[in-house]
């Protein structure tokens, strides 16, 4: 089969690999219709991310049909067309039954954190992802969610992971009716982030990146305001200006460990690798929203130590939030809001490229080229391509 091929950083192909077999009879083998590229797969791409093994292939957002199932499946059958979410839980563990399956206990037995991610490096389990025209799916009578006959395959796909991170960013926010928010990162999840904090009560939404057509996509897509923060001498004190010298109710850190905007942390957390990543977004929410406010985090940092403000955040009296999305829990309630017309995810979806143009996708991705926003992969046979 044709799949994505992790060299090194910066170095991906399309290659030919085998195809994967049934290895439990849990398994499920699905043939890949659609896979996005998310920003997190840009942390693998530029080498910040532990343990990522050359020849792995990435790819944590897919969805597509059910080719072959294990003996003991029995909530899909061939033919079946699923989504996917990007975490890889056995639905029966303490966590799994607390609906926390991002930190499932039993698929990532190495990690003692999240749990187990398609595509996601050996930290995540080092389960091969769906940038290929196969992927073994584990599990598969828990993850794998059947596709509804009236939603487009392209907000399928932006419900594996997307589109229910940027939800949850919102809700760990706890936003009350006439909030201020203000999500840091015009990426897919702080869009999506931008867009859900109206349906949870926000007043009044303010989004803050550095690149020109980022933010005014995310000025049309979710109708907020919008902040260049090269234009801002100091984040803290403009957000404090712009909210009567209180600062935000809620924000929201849907960067990570790639922020820009200050040298030092660029330097220390991207480059020389000090830490785990630049945390400049993060110093900016904690610093940025009121005495007693919320700060939702779901930008990817790396597990080990970040240079934090954790004493303001103390003095300050915060409620910090952060997790992995948990994806399952969130989808009869993301569905519905597709079907009733309130969002429509597939926007966001800016390039269409063959998997065997997958290098140039992230290259393009990566540099911010061509104004793109978020590029979905269509394997070779797919119906996309038709």
């Amino acid at each position: 089969m044709l799949a994505m091929d992790y060299r090194g950083p910066y170095r991906i192909r399309a290659a030919h690999k085998p195809e994967p077999i049934i290895e439990h009879p849990n398994d499920a083998i699905v043939r890949v219709e659609r896979a996005c590229i998310c920003g997190s797969d840009l942390h693998l791409y530029h080498g910040l991310v532990p343990d990522t093994r050359v020849g792995m292939t990435f790819g944590h957002e897919f969805i597509g049909v059910v080719q072959e199932i294990g003996s003991s499946v029995q909530n899909l059958k061939v033919g079946d067309r699923v989504l996917v979410p990007f975490n890889v839980f056995c639905g029966s563990c303490f966590f799994c039954q607390k609906e926390l399956y991002g930190n499932c206990h039993n698929t990532n037995p190495q990690a003692t954190a999240s749990g187990g991610m398609y595509g996601y490096s050996h930290t995540g389990g080092g389960y091969d992802g769906g940038q290929a025209e196969y992927v073994r799916v584990p599990m598969a009578d828990v993850g794998p969610t059947i596709i509804p006959a009236d939603l487009h395959e392209d907000d399928a796909v932006l419900l594996t992971d997307a589109y229910p991170t940027g939800y949850q960013a919102a809700e760990m926010g706890d936003i009350k009716q006439g909030d201020t928010v203000v999500v840091f990162g015009a990426g897919p999840v702080g869009l999506f982030a931008a867009k859900c904090a109206w349906f949870f009560g926000a007043g009044r939404v303010i989004v803050v990146d550095h690149i020109d057509y980022r933010l005014e996509f995310a000025r049309h897509f979710a109708h907020c305001e919008i902040v260049n923060f090269k234009d801002v001498r100091d984040m803290a004190e403009h957000i404090k200006k712009m909210t009567d010298w209180l600062g935000a109710d809620v924000c929201i850190d849907a960067v990570g460990c790639e922020a820009s905007g200050n040298a030092m942390q660029s330097l220390t957390g991207r480059y020389l690798m000090m830490q785990a990543g630049a945390a400049t977004a993060l110093h900016w929410a904690i610093n940025s929203v009121r005495k007693g406010g919320n700060v939702s985090i779901v930008g990817v940092y790396g597990p080990t130590f970040n240079a934090v403000p954790i004493g303001s955040a103390l003095n300050k009296g915060l409620t910090l939030r952060m997790n992995q999305a948990s994806v399952k829990r969130h989808l009869p309630r993301l569905i519905e809001h597709i079907q009733a017309g309130h969002i429509d995810p597939k926007q966001v979806i800016t390039h269409r490229v063959p998997l065997e143009e997958v290098s140039d996708a992230y290259h393009i991705f990566s540099a911010k080229l061509d104004n793109c926003i978020k590029p979905v992969l269509i394997p070779p046979g797919s119906s996309a391509r038709h």
